[in-house]
């Protein structure tokens, strides 16, 4: 146990962690099994996808056009079920490396994500897309 910490804290420390790990590995189905059957994701500044069903294909289909690299976690901190991560998600398009800055928030229940909420600014995202045109091979 940490100091200052609950044990519930700290296990959801722990659980968002592996979360991460399994982010980059973006398995849909191992993605899927850590929200509920009614979780919500928002990816702000796009729209909330809502169900575990919804998330899996989201997720299905972001991995047909990127590859997660490893992700840095800079924070991270629990008050109850509530994780917090500032982190930079590293991801690859083609043959460009895309780095993003972002804060997310996590909602868990009984050991699952209930909800996960990354706030992070588009307009950063699209000055490292490949511009239009661009041989994206893998």
């Amino acid at each position: 146990m940490v100091p200052g910490m609950t044990d519930t804290e700290t296990a959801n420390i722990a659980h968002i962690r592996r979360f991460i790990d399994a982010c980059v590995r973006a398995d849909p189905e191992e993605f899927a099994g850590y929200f509920t059957n009614d979780a919500v994701w928002w990816n702000s500044p796009w729209r909330p996808i809502h169900g575990r069903d919804a998330i899996r294909e989201t997720l299905r289909r972001a991995t047909e056009r990127m590859t997660a690299l490893p992700w840095e976690i800079r924070h991270i901190a629990a008050s109850g079920d509530v994780v917090l991560t500032e982190r930079v998600d590293h991801f690859r398009i083609g043959d460009t490396r895309i780095s993003m800055p972002c804060m997310g928030i996590f909602e868990l229940r009984d050991g699952r994500i209930t909800a996960w909420r990354d706030y992070w600014d588009l307009t950063q995202l699209e000055a490292q897309m490949p511009a239009p045109g661009v041989s994206h091979s893998s």
